[in-house]
């Protein structure tokens, strides 16, 4: 039996002209059968596991009245478990990477190679240029995000890009986290337009906004009491030495205020996220409109630019 609701909900129908106070789930394995039982025993729902004598195949047996609870529940678990296949937990820490994020960074890399090859000059149009922002080419604090200044400042947050958002994109889901750390990477360059005036490109910014969602995380922790207070406060501090070590060098190339930046806008997008409830943040409608809002805002100003440069 496939772990599709459609079919499970099938064989309840089939059983509904039954004279009988149960209902059969059929399962594929007995594995599978007995992690169901186990879904349905956390939901409260009384569950038997049994072979059926006649084709050998493994069952749950419900009451007829928990047969609805039963399959929603056994819905949900199976739409859980389809996203943990990219996700790997990190011994002793709760959390959790989600190899989603290499889909991020290699779109990076593509853009990178296309730049490289001289033909599409997307440098000169998508770079920040302090000057032509304010003169009304506002697109270009999105597309500065997504380029690369040689091989050695795109391997750089390649690297740190595959921890940061990797594990953003477990805390918050692949579309939550890669949104809010691109919002934080643009957010970076806004800042630097007003305060720091510059040319100016890379996904730094972006990296480290994913830092700051995961220091944020500690935020929900109190609010939902998941964590001691203390705890909490070491998280936080813990998430600035990373700012420290990964964000602020002494090499004049490395755009230390987009990096502080981006770290801050990224605090502050996690600790708004922190007040919404659990199960809006890691729902799937959620999730998909955060990843086609994150489409829009990297293709769209992409497509002003190549647009304005004729």
């Amino acid at each position: 039996f496939p772990a599709k609701t459609g079919l499970v909900r099938m064989a309840v129908v089939q059983l509904a002209d039954v004279e009988s106070p149960t209902a059969i789930i059929p399962a594929a394995s007995e594995r599978q059968a007995m992690d169901w039982s186990l879904v349905l025993v956390s939901q409260g729902i009384e569950s038997m596991v049994e072979r059926d004598a006649e084709s050998g195949r493994w069952q749950i047996v419900v009451s007829r009245p928990d047969v609805s609870r039963a399959v929603n529940a056994i819905r949900l678990y199976t739409l859980e478990n389809r996203a943990r296949r990219w996700q790997l937990a990190v011994p002793g820490t709760g959390l959790l990477f989600d190899w989603r994020c290499l889909a991020c960074l290699l779109f990076f890399v593509v853009v990178f190679a296309f730049e490289a090859t001289g033909r599409g000059n997307l440098r000169a149009a998508g770079v920040l240029d302090p000057g032509l922002v304010r003169a009304g080419q506002w697109w270009r604090v999105f597309t500065a995000v997504t380029l690369h200044a040689d091989e050695s400042h795109l391997a750089a947050n390649v690297t740190t890009g595959v921890l940061m958002l990797g594990l953003a994109f477990g805390a918050y889901g692949p579309g939550l986290g890669m949104l809010g750390s691109y919002l934080a990477g643009v957010l970076a360059f806004v800042a630097e337009v007003f305060f720091v005036p510059r040319y100016s490109l890379g996904a730094s910014g972006m990296v480290l906004g994913a830092l700051g969602l995961l220091t944020a995380q500690w935020i929900a922790l109190v609010r939902h009491g998941l964590t001691p207070g203390q705890f909490a406060v070491r998280g936080v501090v813990s998430g600035c030495l990373l700012l420290v070590l990964l964000g602020l060098s002494p090499e004049e190339r490395v755009d230390v205020f987009a990096h502080i930046a981006g770290f801050c806008a990224g605090l502050v997008l996690g600790a708004v996220l922190a007040w919404l409830p659990p199960a809006v943040v890691r729902s799937a409608w959620m999730d998909r409109v955060a990843l086609a809002a994150t489409a829009l805002l990297v293709f769209g100003p992409w497509w002003m630019a190549l647009a304005a440069r004729g």
